[in-house]
């Protein structure tokens, strides 16, 4: 099988291994083959890549979208980052439920995270150049957010000094964000 699979206790949010071909000279790998991925029951029309630089103990997040959730298929090209996805889906029966998995360089893995997810990351390793692909284009209208640190969610973030955006940094916990404005 081209993609190695493992599920999470979340549904819809899973890791992902691409297949290497390695030898003498380096390697090679298909980071992202639509059918592959159809295959193996991820369906999604990605419409957007992006690319993010940040430097040792940046948080960026913990970001959505409400009118047009984004799924998001997540990899780090250089580096290594602390990867959460936070299921804020009112009618989930994981609401408030989060998963987190060391993405690196060196390890190659992917987290997709499905639409209705919060999502936010931060920066182990001097840099980290993240790439994600979106189902959905950016609208800076329809951004949203949860605090990184919410202490009722209680994610396991490592202990380090966080830096933060000033948006980032007053964000609401999940407890006080309205109904209205948190995906169905």
């Amino acid at each position: 099988m081209p993609l190695e699979i493992e599920t999470t206790e979340i549904a819809g949010a899973v890791l992902i291994t691409p297949r290497l071909f390695a030898d003498h000279r380096g390697f090679f790998s298909e980071i992202y083959k639509k059918s592959d991925y159809v295959d193996a029951g991820i369906v999604a029309d990605f419409k957007q890549d992006n690319h993010s630089r940040s430097s040792f103990g940046v948080v960026r997040g913990l970001h959505y979208q409400l009118k047009k959730p984004q799924a998001k298929l997540i990899s780090v090209a250089r580096g290594e980052i602390f990867d959460i996805a936070l299921d804020i889906r009112q009618s989930s029966p994981t609401f408030g439920k989060w998963i987190g998995a060391i993405l690196s360089a060196e390890n190659r893995q992917q987290l997709f995270i499905p639409g209705g997810f919060a999502h936010g990351f931060i920066v182990l390793s001097e840099y980290a150049d993240v790439i994600y692909k979106c189902d959905d284009y950016y609208n800076p209208g329809d951004d949203y957010g949860v605090l990184w640190n919410d202490p009722d969610l209680e994610i396991d973030w490592p202990e380090m000094e966080a830096i933060l955006s000033e948006k980032d940094a007053v964000l609401p916990r999940l407890r006080d964000v309205p109904p209205e404005k948190l995906p169905e």
